[in-house]
């Protein structure tokens, strides 16, 4: 009997979710987008003070291929781009309210963390 590996979509069917929610820098932008509504490029960039603008475009990009922000151009002089979260990234807001709502749970986390590194010294 011949046995096939499952895909990880179908192993873990939330995979390609927390691909696509969870890159290092869609959660701040998306988070961003829905607190402060509709922003300008540099905006963003202020608010998310440790992301570079070259990481910062690219994710701009990829969320707006994926449907999670709104792009729009205005043709004056000079030139204004503005960024908003699409209805499909309003959709995410009950999946962060739940993270959020774990999130207590980090010092539990962390208490782990430091019991385990203390064991592992131990050996």
């Amino acid at each position: 009997m011949t046995r096939t590996t499952p895909s990880p979509e179908l192993a873990c069917p939330i995979a390609p979710v927390v691909d696509i929610v969870f890159s290092r820098w869609t959660t701040p932008i998306l988070w961003t987008l829905n607190e402060y509504g509709r922003q300008r490029f540099v905006e963003l960039e202020r608010r998310i003070a440790t992301i570079s603008p070259k990481v910062l475009t690219q994710r701009l990009r990829q969320l707006e291929r994926d449907g999670l922000v709104v792009r729009t151009y205005h043709a004056e002089v000079p030139p204004r781009v503005e960024y908003e979260i699409s209805e499909l990234g309003r959709s995410l807001g009950p999946l962060f309210a739940s993270l959020a709502e774990w999130s207590p749970n980090l010092d539990r986390v962390e208490a782990a963390r430091q019991a385990y590194d203390t064991r592992g010294s131990s050996r």
